[in-house]
């Protein structure tokens, strides 16, 4: 899975139509470069894979070339949003497309999946103890069993957070006033 794909088409879907340079500009202004390693060049690869494979952007040529997404397009930005969301991984870049994105979930949505990931992290947890004490290895090896356990203990207490925030109302989310979570909704959030 792509933090860059999931990106794009989360973009693409928050203008309604959007060319590549706004893009780009929106997600290295959000830092994604950083935490996700989104470079011009991975930008503009993805949107003409995005547009080749599956048809899940179309091009629009007016004075510069433009996206929107398809149907198809749609399914597939929410089954990344939602992966990202609910699925711990040891990158954090598909987390943090996912948190860029979280507003095109609805309240209870983004708290069913969060719910998900805390059980997931939980087992993780439990299985980096178990390893810990079943481990027959050198004994600096037990550091990574150790390491794993800090990492889902630490994920499980931010986790808790959020989704405590978002029981608490905060954020705007899909289908709430304000939100930036409605496709074609971002250019209401953009300075005149």
């Amino acid at each position: 899975m792509s933090a860059t794909r999931l990106l794009v088409l989360g973009v693409v879907r928050g203008y309604g139509r959007a060319h590549g340079y706004l893009i780009g500009n929106d997600l290295l202004a959000w830092g994604a470069d950083q935490w996700a390693n989104v470079k011009w060049g991975s930008i503009y690869h993805a949107l003409k894979q995005l547009t080749k494979s599956g048809s899940l952007i179309e091009d629009f040529l007016a004075t510069r070339t433009e996206y929107e997404l398809t149907e198809r397009g749609e399914l597939e930005f929410q089954k990344l949003l939602r992966n990202a969301i609910r699925r711990p991984e040891h990158r954090p870049d598909m987390l943090g497309a996912g948190l860029a994105l979280l507003p095109a979930l609805t309240r209870q949505d983004a708290i069913t999946l969060l719910r998900e990931r805390l059980a997931a992290l939980e087992a993780q947890r439990d299985d980096a103890q178990v390893q810990l004490r079943k481990s027959q290895g050198p004994e600096h090896v037990w550091e990574l069993y150790t390491l794993w356990g800090h990492s889902a203990e630490s994920s499980i207490e931010w986790t808790q957070g959020l989704l405590s925030r978002l029981e608490e109302g905060k954020y705007a989310m899909a289908g709430e006033p304000d939100s930036p979570g409605k496709p074609g909704s971002w250019h209401d959030l953009k300075e005149p």
